[in-house]
C-alpha cells in the first residue's frame, strides 16, 4: 500500500507554473499550505497586493497529510494554564474559537464544497490510566469558561471508553479541497501564486528563489518549520512523524465523531463519510508518532494503529489508506506565530503546528495579517516566536539532548558494508574510510550515492523505508532518493557522491 492520502486522492486542485524572472507584491507568502493560503486570503482582502511562492505547488505539503481536525489543544489546557497563567490560557481558547469560526465563515463566503462540519468531539483516558489528566482538563476547562460535559463514557461508539469530556461545537473538514477553494479566492482577488518554485533564502525583505526573486515589503514563512532561520527557532521546536490508517466501515453504522485519548503519544480518531453509492465510510486513525529520522522502519505503527481500532471498533473492514506527515512541536506546547525573532521586524513566521494545525495555521494567518496592517492582537505575546522556553525547560532540554546524541551517528559504523547488501528499492548508510554515504539501489539496481551530511546543520540523514526518502533526525529535513529537498528546514539539496 502506498502513503498517498485520502484526501490527495480525492481534490482536484489547480496546478501554478513557476516563477520566471522576478516580481514584485507588497507581501510574498512561502508555502502554499493552509497557513500561506490563508494569510495570502486575508492580506488580499485588505487590499495588500500578493504573491505566493511553493517549492511544489497549492497542497502538496504536510497540509494534505492531516487528519484535518479542528480540536482542543493536544497539550491539554491545564497545562497550558499552569505554563502561562489563566489569562493567557484563555487567549489560546479565544484563537482557538475564533480560527474556526473563520474557516467556517470562509467556506460559507466563497461556497467551498469542502465537508465543513460542526459536531462534538471526546476526550478519553488511555488504558494505562488517563482518568486523571480528564479530570484535570474538566476542571481547567470550567475554570477558563470553556463549554464542556463529562460523561461515563464516550455515547455511540460501541465501547466503554471510561470517563470522557465531550468538547461541543468542534469542525473536521476535507484539508484539500478547501485549499482548492482557497487558492481560486486567492487568484479571483488577484494573488499571484508560483508552484516547483522552491525559496533559497530572504536577502532583508526579499525572497530569493531558484527561479528568480520576490521583492516585498513583508514576508510570510508557512513553510511547516522556517528555512531562512538556520538555528534560533530550530531549538524551539522539534519534527515528528505521525501515522494514518484510513479503514473503510459500513456505511451509517457510525455517526460523525471527534475522539482523541490521553496517551504519549496519544490516538485521534475522525469518521469521514463518503458521499454518492459508496457502501462504506472511512474510519481516520493517527497516532503512533516518533521524531523524524528516527525509525527506518516505522511499517509496524500502521499495524499498532490498526490493532488499536479493531480492539475498540469491530465495525471497521479492510484498511484502505496508510500515510504519514510531519508535525513540528513547540517546546513549550504553544505554537510560534508572528514575527520571526532573527529578522528586521517584516519577516513573519507561522510554526509549530503541534497536533493542532488546522487550527494554529489560520489562527497564525490571523496575526501576521494584523501584524502586517500594523494593527494589535490580543495573541501577539502569547505566540511570540522570540519567547524564551521558559514554561517548558524540561521538555526543551530532552529534546536538545535527543539532538546532539544524534551527531555520533557520524562515529558509527554503517549499517551496510557495502551497496550490494543493500536490497533494491532501499537505502541505507555506507561507511566508506572517514565518509558516511548515503546510497539508494533502486529497483533496477542503479545506485544513487549522496553524502549523508544534511546540509541545514550537519547531522546524518537515516533512511526512511516507508516513505522512501532521507530523513533528518536532528531538525526534521527530508529529502527524496535523488537528495532533493521534500521538507525543511534545509533550503539545499543533499550532495552527489561520485562512486
Amino acid at each position: 500500500m502506498d502513503t498517498k492520502s485520502l484526501w490527495h486522492a480525492s481534490a482536484d486542485l489547480p496546478q501554478h507554473a513557476p516563477l520566471e524572472g522576478n516580481a514584485e507584491a507588497d507581501v510574498c507568502v512561502v508555502g502554499g499550505g493552509i497557513a500561506g493560503l490563508t494569510a495570502a486570503y486575508l492580506l488580499l482582502r485588505e487590499g495588500r497586493s500578493v504573491v505566493l511562492v511553493d517549492a511544489l505547488d497549492v497542497g502538496q505539503g504536510e497540509t494534505g497529510r492531516t487528519t484535518a481536525h479542528f480540536f482542543p489543544p493536544d497539550e491539554r489546557y491545564f497545562n497550558i494554564e499552569k505554563r502561562f497563567g489563566r489569562e493567557r490560557a484563555a487567549l489560546l481558547r479565544d484563537s482557538y474559537k475564533k480560527a474556526t469560526e473563520l474557516v467556517e465563515e470562509i467556506v460559507q463566503r466563497e461556497q467551498i464544497e469542502c465537508d465543513f462540519l460542526r459536531l462534538d468531539g471526546y476526550l478519553v483516558p488511555a488504558p494505562d490510566g488517563g482518568a486523571d489528566i480528564v479530570d484535570r482538563e474538566f476542571a481547567a476547562c470550567e475554570r477558563l469558561g470553556i463549554a464542556v460535559t463529562r460523561l461515563l463514557r464516550a455515547p455511540g461508539l460501541g465501547w466503554d471508553t471510561g470517563p470522557a469530556l465531550c468538547f461541543h461545537h468542534q469542525a473536521q473538514f476535507h484539508p484539500l479541497k478547501y485549499l482548492g477553494g482557497l487558492t481560486r479566492a486567492v487568484t479571483r482577488l488577484g494573488g499571484r501564486i508560483y508552484g516547483s518554485t522552491r525559496a533559497r533564502d530572504i536577502e532583508d525583505t526579499t525572497v530569493v528563489t531558484e527561479k528568480g526573486r520576490v521583492a516585498a515589503k513583508s514576508v510570510v514563512v508557512a513553510t511547516n518549520t522556517p528555512f531562512n532561520d538556520r538555528f534560533v527557532m530550530h531549538t524551539k521546536v522539534a519534527g515528528y512523524r505521525s501515522y494514518v490508517v484510513g479503514l473503510r466501515v459500513p456505511r451509517g453504522a457510525l455517526q460523525p465523531f471527534l475522539l482523541w485519548d490521553t496517551g504519549d503519544p496519544y490516538y485521534y480518531v475522525r469518521l469521514d463519510v463518503q458521499k454518492g453509492e459508496s457502501t462504506h465510510d472511512i474510519m481516520i486513525v493517527g497516532g503512533a508518532d516518533h521524531k523524524v529520522g528516527q525509525d527506518s522502519h516505522p511499517q509496524p505503527r500502521y499495524e499498532q494503529i490498526e490493532a488499536w481500532t479493531r480492539e475498540r471498533f469491530p465495525q471497521v473492514q479492510e484498511a484502505a489508506w496508510r500515510w504519514s506527515g510531519e508535525i513540528m512541536e513547540p517546546s513549550d506546547g504553544v505554537a510560534y506565530l508572528g514575527r520571526n525573532p532573527a529578522d528586521n521586524g517584516s519577516v513573519y513566521l507561522i510554526t509549530g503546528d503541534s497536533g493542532n494545525g488546522m487550527t494554529h495555521c489560520t489562527a497564525g494567518a490571523m496575526l501576521v495579517t494584523d501584524l502586517i496592517q500594523g494593527r494589535s492582537n490580543p495573541w501577539t505575546e502569547l505566540y511570540d516566536p522570540a519567547r524564551k522556553p521558559l514554561h517548558g525547560l524540561g521538555d526543551f532540554a530532552m529534546e536538545q539532548a535527543n539532538t546532539m546524541a544524534q551527531y555520533a551517528d557520524w562515529l558509527k559504523r554503517g549499517e551496510a558494508a557495502s551497496p550490494e547488501q543493500i536490497p533494491a528499492g532501499e537505502g541505507a548508510l555506507v561507511r566508506e574510510g572517514r565518509k558516511l554515504i548515503a546510497v539508494y539501489k533502486a529497483p533496477d539496481g542503479e545506485l544513487t550515492r549522496l553524502s549523508a551530511a544534511c546540509p541545514h546543520l550537519g547531522c546524518a540523514v537515516h533512511w526512511n523505508a516507508d516513505e522512501k526518502s532521507w530523513d533528518c533526525p536532528c531538525h526534521g529535513s527530508r529529502f527524496d532518493t535523488k537528495g532533493q529537498v521534500l521538507h525543511g528546514p534545509s533550503n539545499a539539496p543533499l550532495s552527489p557522491v561520485e562512486g
